[in-house]
């Protein structure tokens, strides 16, 4: 046999989001594609995503972000800190770059909620850097269910009149990574398409498809319980957990098959609900997260 048979390529979602920034990387080395700066603001918010991020594997983060893009400015990870760190940021609105933004902005008091620094001797809000970088940006991408539409940051009684990023930037363009906190493979994945191919297809709700496009319901291994009509009673049980609050039928996104926390578990393989952390919305139109009193039990089954 002349020419080798190669077996077709996985297909799982790990895998795409892996053979996507492996490609980008490659092409990188091989000059066929430039690295990107990237600005990663850190608003309102628990800094949850970029923690999350930290725990990216296949490739890992810091292999990734080192390979892939030159970040300008990060509050987490940049060694600089101080004027010396904002000036940093003040510098990338010089250069090209992807914006990335994680947490929600702060309107009240004209963003005073939520300072991220000081230049020359003014507090710098987040509403204004995420106005100032966001209108420059060539591509944007809002990181988490804060910088999607409010998350946590927005919740019930929301002193500090958390928004969207979408809200104070209405004409511009962005990819929207809903989720408490984004899955790594979900931003990674986006980024190295960002750079191979331009924007990735996206709902009307600008998110991935590549990601989003699935209910949890339609892929969680408890469905065949729904499908009978056999629903657990308490937290615990192996049943299908829809009686109990779960948000899988209405959530559109991959965790049953990618999982979390290395690609080794998510919520419901742990015996508890999906509590909707992907939706637009999340949480207080996700509440309550646990309920006891709708449980019909299928006996005899």
């Amino acid at each position: 046999m002349s020419q080798h048979v190669l077996p077709p390529e996985p297909m799982t979602n790990e895998a795409i989001a892996s053979r996507l920034t492996n490609l980008a990387k490659k092409k990188i080395r091989d000059g066929l594609i430039k690295k990107k700066n990237l600005v990663y603001l850190e608003l309102n918010g628990c800094s949850g995503n970029i923690i999350s991020l930290l725990n990216g594997q296949n490739p890992d983060f810091e292999y990734t972000m080192n390979s892939m893009v030159n970040i300008l400015y990060s509050n987490s990870l940049m060694a600089s800190e101080g004027e010396q760190a904002i000036q940093r940021l003040m510098n990338a609105l010089d250069e090209d770059y992807i914006l990335a933004v994680e947490g929600a902005v702060a309107l009240k008091n004209n963003g005073l909620y939520n300072i991220i620094g000081s230049w020359k001797g003014e507090p710098l809000t987040g509403l204004k850097a995420a106005k100032m970088l966001g209108e420059k940006a060539s591509q944007i991408l809002a990181v988490g269910a804060c910088a999607t539409h409010g998350g946590v940051s927005a919740a019930k009684p929301n002193l500090s009149e958390s928004v969207g990023l979408q809200t104070i930037l209405p004409e511009k363009k962005m990819i929207k990574l809903p989720g408490c906190p984004v899955q790594p493979d979900w931003f990674l994945g986006t980024l190295a398409h960002l750079l191979l191919y331009g924007e990735p297809e996206t709902d009307n709700l600008g998110r991935p498809l590549m990601f989003y496009s699935t209910l949890i319901h339609d892929r969680c291994p408890r469905r065949p319980f729904f499908d009978r009509g056999i629903f657990a009673e308490k937290l615990g049980d192996k049943t299908c957990l829809f009686k109990l609050g779960c948000r899988g039928p209405v959530t559109r996104i991959d965790c049953p098959t990618r999982q979390w926390n290395g690609h080794v578990n998510w919520p419901i393989g742990a015996n508890t609900p999906c509590i909707g952390c992907a939706q637009f919305g999340f949480p207080d139109a996700m509440a309550p997260f646990i309920s006891y009193d709708t449980t019909r039990v299928v006996k005899n089954e």
